[in-house]
């Protein structure tokens, strides 16, 4: 891998971070806390939402974000010709 394209690997990946990090920052601050009034106008499973995804749904967004990174990951590892495979 030359210089070039290993910049080019490094930049898409940190780009891939900060999109994973910023979508964790609005699920558990703005679900549970800047948009916990607004989201407590619905309820899930007779729990007002905003406390719901206080307490539960940012850990599910967490986890999904996880498996969308690690298979984002390996596209990109793919694409920059970098995987294990």
């Amino acid at each position: 891998m030359n210089d070039s394209s290993h910049r080019a690997y490094w930049r898409a990946n940190l780009a891939l971070i900060a999109r994973c990090l910023g979508l964790w920052f609005i699920a558990s601050f703005g679900g549970g806390i800047m948009f916990r009034d607004a989201l407590d106008a619905f309820t899930i499973l007779g729990v007002p939402a905003g406390f719901w995804f206080a307490q539960q749904g940012a850990i599910w967004v967490f986890l999904a974000v996880l498996a969308y990174y690690g298979w984002a990951s390996h596209r990109l590892d793919q694409k920059f010709d970098v995987d294990d495979d």
